[in-house]
């Protein structure tokens, strides 16, 4: 009988291992995408003219023709939380107070970068992915007032994964702060 309860015991950790693994991988997907997506808040593109380059010879062309190159940058001159288009959409939906559009315009990346970094260390992981969550629900409901409705399918996927993320944080092994 101590077999059987040794071997009921060795499933559990290996259970639990695999809990911890899954929620590990979890967390670090969650972390990168908020961190990415808030960089890219930073990014934009600039044109910028070059040689045009012959592709057999490699040489610039005789001519001195010139191509425009679109090139991404960062910077914190570049920052837009809401891209350009949808501010127009959301400054002309009645339901969205102008003020709180401003505020999550100015917060959007910085909070994602944030949320994203402790996920990555584990500081406050349930605090991290709770914010997440609200942020994507936040999104969401505007994406519904402006009637984007395939951006509403890509967030509801990501409070799902956030759903599970929470509901997985018990087995978060490594962390800096476990309890949060």
């Amino acid at each position: 009988m101590s077999d059987a309860n040794e071997n009921k015991n060795d499933g559990d950790e290996s259970c639990n291992c695999d809990y911890s693994l899954a929620f590990l991988v979890l967390r670090l997907w969650l972390a990168v995408r908020a961190i990415l997506t808030g960089i890219e808040k930073f990014g934009t593109y600039k044109t910028i003219q070059k040689p045009l380059i012959d592709p057999t010879t490699g040489m610039e062309d005789p001519s001195g023709a010139m191509v425009d190159v679109k090139i991404k940058f960062y910077s914190l001159t570049n920052y837009s939380g809401i891209p350009a288009p949808l501010k127009d959409k959301f400054a002309n939906e009645p339901l969205l107070p102008h003020s709180l559009l401003g505020m999550f315009d100015h917060l959007l990346g910085p909070t994602l970068i944030a949320t994203g970094i402790m996920l990555l260390l584990g500081l406050g992981t349930r605090l991290a992915l709770f914010t997440q969550g609200m942020i994507y629900v936040a999104l969401t409901v505007g994406l519904i007032l402006i009637k984007q409705d395939d951006g509403i399918s890509w967030l509801g996927i990501h409070v799902a994964l956030v759903a599970f993320a929470l509901m997985l944080a018990k087995h978060n092994k490594l962390a800096l702060l476990k309890k949060w």
